[in-house]
This record gives structure tokens, sequence and C-alpha cells, in this order.
């Protein structure tokens, strides 16, 4: 494929791009769950490098659990689907005595949902979010940061951020898990989310963000910077979400 700019070229090393390759080929499911990868002799021929270069390739692709195997011996994709997750499935407030919406929709895909609070407090906001809740440049807002896991592993790390005025002396405010989930109590609150805006973006993740969600590498992340909007088209929660690329996708639907 001829190359867009004469200076450009792939500075990453030559197992990482193996890698990169062979992860494309598995996730596109051009390699489907249970088959067997190229033999070494043949993956050294495509790919023009040693035996230890691709072994170092697959080790990536190990620790990421898309491949099992091990050296000497056949090597084959594991079960893997990317989940999918439909945004609209969570912004809508859950009925009392509901559960979070996130916790009703893992339920329904088979899996024992987990919600981990890691801090409350008042905190100033990436720029961003504090766009976004117009606050002046040194304002604040209420921080609520927590981990999502599904059957014990971290999926989603979440950090929520509410006006002050709103959320002082309130649940939210309190180093303690909501019931129904922070839509539900918004609602209860008299600002009932009408209206969310997603922007998605791939980023490498932060360090808190590489550890929250125990990542094998330094594959990008999903960011989700969502802001809800209640009466009077006025920010009430503005939301940053890290997921793992390789292990989730988006699905938004249009008519």
């Amino acid at each position: 494929m001829p190359r867009a700019d004469g200076d450009a070229f792939d500075r990453r090393s030559l197992h990482e791009r193996i890698a990169a390759d062979l992860r494309d080929e598995i996730m596109s499911g051009d390699l489907a769950p249970g088959a067997s990868l190229p033999s070494t002799p043949r993956l050294t021929e495509r790919f023009g490098a040693s035996n230890a270069t691709v072994q170092k390739a697959l080790r990536i692709l190990k620790d990421e659990r898309l491949i099992v195997g091990r050296a000497g011996a056949a090597v084959t994709v594991r079960e893997h689907h990317q989940e999918i997750v439909r945004p609209a499935d969570f912004g809508q407030p859950a009925g009392p005595g509901e559960p979070y919406r996130w916790i009703t929709e893992a339920g329904k895909r088979g899996k024992q949902a987990g919600i981990r609070l890691l801090e409350v407090s008042e905190a100033r906001p990436p720029q961003d979010v504090a766009s976004a809740l117009d606050l002046p440049d040194d304002g604040t807002a209420m921080m609520r940061r927590q981990v999502l896991s599904h059957d014990g592993d971290p999926v989603e790390l979440v950090t929520s951020y509410y006006p002050l005025d709103l959320a002082r002396g309130t649940a939210l405010s309190v180093a303690r898990r909501i019931q129904g989930g922070t839509p539900a109590l918004l609602a209860e609150m008299g600002h009932p989310p009408l209206r969310t805006v997603d922007r998605v973006s791939a980023r490498v993740p932060t360090q808190q963000q590489y550890e929250a969600l125990r990542l094998p590498s330094d594959l990008p992340i999903l960011r989700t910077l969502r802001v809800v909007y209640s009466s009077g088209d006025r920010p009430v929660e503005v939301t940053v979400m890290a997921k793992a690329g390789h292990l989730y996708e988006l699905h938004y639907e249009y008519s």
C-alpha cells in the first residue's frame, strides 16, 4: 500500500506490529474462535521476524486473553466477542425499587455485576468537564468515582461530576452507593434526564485507568464524555467513562 507521506512509517517494535495485525484479524473474525494461528515458521516468514520476536508478539495476545497455547504447541484463538454496549439502555431512571439499569442489563447477559465506589469528594474537574458544567476557572464540582465489574473483572472506570448547588446535602455527596443509580436520584430531586450528549474518543490509558481496569498493555481505551441535561437544558451530570478498547464496542442506532 503506498504511503500518504514519504516520511511516515510505523515506529513500533516489530513484535508490537505483529501483535497489532494478528489482533485485528482476531477481532474482525478473520481468525475465528477456536481457529489455530499459523505456525511460528509461517509467522516468521510472513513478518520477516525471528522466532523470538514472534513469541513476544504472541505473549502480548495471550496477556490480552485473545489466544491460548504454549511454545511448541498449537496456538488457538480464544472464544472472544467484543461486548456490545448500547448507551441508550442506561440513560433512563430505574423504576421504584429497581436496581441501577447497568446491573439489570448485566443480568440479562448472564453476568454478575459489581460496583465499587472509590471516592466521593469536591474536586476541580478536567477542563472539558468544567466547560460542560459551565464552571468558572476555579470552580469545583461534586465528584463520584467508581469501578464497574462483570463477574469480578473490572470493565469500566466511571467518574461523574455534579454542580455543587445541586449535590451538596444530598445522597450525591455521601460515600455510599445510590439505590437505582444517579439517574433515578436526579429524577427524584426534580432534575430528570431529558437530553444526553456523548462524545467518544480513543485514548492511551492514564495510569489511574490502566491500574483500575487491570489492562494488560497500553491498548487504547474508549473514553466517553457524557453530558446529561435536565429542565431548561441545564447540565446536571457530566461523566467520564473509560473502557478497554479491545473488549468493548459502542452500539448506536438511528432512524
